[in-house]
């Protein structure tokens, strides 16, 4: 069982992030970076897959050249090998120019029978990369996974909707997003961080997947920020206070900010 999982360096949530002024996109130098969370997830089950089912785990990646950092983590944490786009004409690359430049690289790659990613990570929130990485690869796609299992050629999931929990099976090759519910993810151990400076990290440019710069960057996307400003200050809140018609006020309150 080879399983690709789809991994991105991001702004860690806990420091500040900002846009460029120039063109909006996301100063991802000013922050200190992380490999998303939810990819550490993904990059769990894939190993919990392997050491059930045999095989290999390949980390894709495509960022700026710090995204190396998020790579070896991935890799300490156990798997495999690592592909990583890196071309500077990806910069501000929108989310569908994304994904057909990752369904690229897993293009690259030989017998893959599983792509496995976070359902949605913590910078841009789109949470359709999974889902579009599989239309451009023609595969069947299964997100929001909450468990993932393989039985002979087919994979199934479960997942959490608000009617209740969802079964979906589909024949292999195909992608799984998964949900924040499904692991927690393991530590690296020292040793594992040890040899993940020995694995092969293969580094693709544009050419070498195969890709047309034409088909990414800023200046080629389909979608664009225009235009961006700060969070406004919070504003301090209205107390009510219950002398026998709290009750009344509270939904005046709400009425007349028409949230009733």
């Amino acid at each position: 069982m080879n399983v690709v999982v789809l991994v991105k360096q991001v702004p860690d949530t806990g420091s500040e992030r900002r846009l460029s002024g120039s063109d909006h996109a996301l100063d991802r130098e000013s922050t200190e970076a992380v490999l998303d969370e939810i990819n550490e997830r993904a990059v769990e089950e894939a190993l919990r897959i392997r050491e059930t089912h045999g095989g290999e785990v390949t980390i894709v990646c495509m960022g700026p050249g710090r995204a190396t950092e998020a790579i070896r983590k991935a890799l300490s944490m156990g798997a495999d090998r690592a592909v990583y786009l890196c071309d500077e004409a990806l910069r501000g690359s929108d989310a569908v120019q994304t994904a057909k430049a990752l369904a690229h690289v897993v293009g690259t790659i030989e017998s893959v029978d599983l792509v496995v990613a976070g359902d949605e990570a913590t910078d841009g929130r789109i949470g359709a990369v999974p889902a579009m990485v599989a239309e451009s690869l023609g595969w069947p796609q299964l997100t929001h996974a909450r468990t993932v299992g393989i039985e002979g050629t087919t994979v199934t999931v479960e997942r959490e909707a608000d009617a209740g929990l969802m079964r979906l099976a589909a024949s292999l090759p195909a992608v799984v997003s998964v949900a924040e519910k499904i692991n927690e993810p393991r530590y690296p151990s020292f040793k594992g961080i040890m040899a993940a400076k020995k694995k092969p990290v293969q580094v693709l440019s544009l050419a070498d997947a195969g890709i047309d710069a034409s088909e990414v960057g800023l200046a080629n996307g389909g979608s664009r920020v225009l235009e961006s400003a700060p969070t406004p200050p919070k504003q301090a809140g209205q107390r009510v206070t219950d002398d026998g018609a709290g009750g009344v006020r509270l939904v005046e309150f709400l009425a007349g900010q028409k949230l009733v």
